[in-house]
């Protein structure tokens, strides 16, 4: 990897990433120009799962040398595709999707050998990201202040359920339960009042926080540009999941009363609801301003008649008959196929989704187009495309993405380029504390779920 270099605004000299040595410009390299954003950035992903693991991906996405830090059995998000209820696949879909563009190292932080590589490696590290529990850190000698003693700059990211502060800090949790369940979201959106609450899919909620943690990394590194310090960023999934849901925690916080969300067919506006096309799909209505956009919609559906009909002329009138309308606009949607039904309304500007199916994802021309599908160009991975994280920098080129890595896949490389000689590599090999082989280990047996979901 070349040097890490970006411009210290408070004292105007550029300065070493991981280093406080000042360096030349970065107009002094021209070359850096055409690479990626975060390229020669150094980052430990020492993160289980996907919320934190998947802020370190978006970084790779974006050019940083990202090393997967794992323990021998390897992290337990790789059997997540064998779990009940997820699809099955001969792929490891989750670890592509959230692993991708890293380099793999294993590290058995339980062996004092094992952290004394770690340390080692942390003197030139810029980001370390986990989200161990917080007490779990402590007694392996990854907190905060043992590692930052050993590098001043490092910039230390930590995921956790429930928060650094409060009754329920070092409780653990997962998306569906800290950030799904927590935040009333899981009991607000239950189809019927008479519906159960409604499970979550896995990762949901912790690809959205990944982007949480990036920021607040991305808003440290920007500190650390102007004082030359590192620090102690974080986030957790309940407040995350509270942000998602700040609307109406808003309302409830201001006093607001809340009903039970009715069906479908009683849904206090007809034009804010769901509409089944003649081949079966849905689409969903959102038809705001309503006023205005009322009578393109009855013109785009061919029932322009109902624009002076009396129960339907004013907004009160719509919503005081909205069942009547409901059932109107019913039978208007299921004359004609989806297909028809876009071309329709985008002729006469009316805003609508389209409820896609996962079968619809791999054709979906927008989505390959605007680069939310990456093409993926390695006969190894699995897939001819990746799901992309979701943030573009004009003129910052994105690194092509490359498949996930296999357990301690680059072991050696890693330690050699931190000056180990190959003895010390076998002693390390032969102690534990890399694993017993740094190549790939296929057939592990499958290890029970740690508690550092966060």
């Amino acid at each position: 990897m070349g040097e890490r270099r970006v411009r210290n605004a408070k004292v105007g000299s550029s300065i070493l990433l991981g280093s406080t040595t000042p360096s030349r410009a970065i107009a002094d390299f021209p070359d850096m120009h055409d690479a990626p954003l975060l390229a020669g950035l150094k980052v430990i992903d020492a993160g289980s799962f996907i919320a934190a693991p998947a802020a370190a991906t978006v970084m790779a996405d974006l050019g940083a040398d990202v090393i997967k830090l794992e323990p021998p059995a390897g992290d337990p998000f790789r059997h997540l595709r064998n779990a009940p209820g997820n699809p099955p696949c001969d792929v490891d879909y989750g670890w592509l999707v959230d692993n991708r563009n890293k380099r793999g190292l294993v590290l058995d932080l339980k062996n004092e050998a094992g952290r004394e590589v770690l340390y080692r490696l942390i003197r030139d590290t810029d980001v370390f990201v986990t989200n161990l529990p917080l007490a779990a850190r402590e007694r392996l000698g990854i907190g905060y202040e043992a590692l930052a003693k050993h590098n001043e700059r490092l910039v230390y990211a930590s995921l956790t359920a429930y928060g650094e502060r409060g009754p329920e800090r070092l409780n653990t949790g997962f998306d569906s339960t800290a950030l799904w369940a927590r935040s009333g979201l899981m009991d607000m959106v239950r189809p019927t009042p008479d519906s159960p609450p409604v499970k979550s899919l896995p990762g949901m909620g912790d690809h959205p926080t990944a982007i949480s943690l990036y920021a607040a990394i991305a808003t440290a590194l920007f500190r650390r540009e102007r004082t030359g310090k590192g620090g102690y960023v974080a986030t957790n999934l309940m407040a995350n999941g509270l942000w998602w849901n700040a609307l109406h925690a808003q309302a409830m916080l201001c006093g607001a009363e809340f009903a039970r969300r009715p069906g479908r067919e009683d849904a206090p506006s007809a034009l804010h609801n769901f509409y089944r096309t003649a081949d079966g799909r849905w689409l969903q209505l959102v038809v705001i301003p309503e006023d205005k956009r009322w009578p393109q919609l009855a013109r785009a559906v061919g029932r322009a008649d109902l624009i002076e009909d009396p129960r339907f002329a004013t907004r009160p009138d719509r919503h005081a008959n909205h069942r009547t309308l409901i059932r109107e606009l019913d039978a208007a949607f299921a004359t004609a196929d989806l297909a028809t039904w876009r071309s329709r309304l985008d002729d006469h500007g009316v805003a609508y989704g389209v409820v896609t199916t996962l079968r619809d994802i791999p054709k979906d021309r927008q989505m390959l187009e605007s680069g939310a599908l990456a093409p993926l160009d390695d006969p190894q991975a699995g897939a001819r495309h990746v799901v992309s994280s979701p943030i573009w920098i004009d003129g910052a080129p994105r690194t092509e993405p490359t498949r996930a890595p296999d357990i301690g896949e680059h072991s050696a490389e890693i330690l050699r380029e931190h000056g180990f000689s190959a003895d010390e590599i076998d002693a390390l090999r032969e102690s534990g504390a890399i694993g017993a082989d740094t190549a790939a280990t296929p057939g592990l047996a499958e290890p029970s779920v740690p508690a550092d979901a966060a």
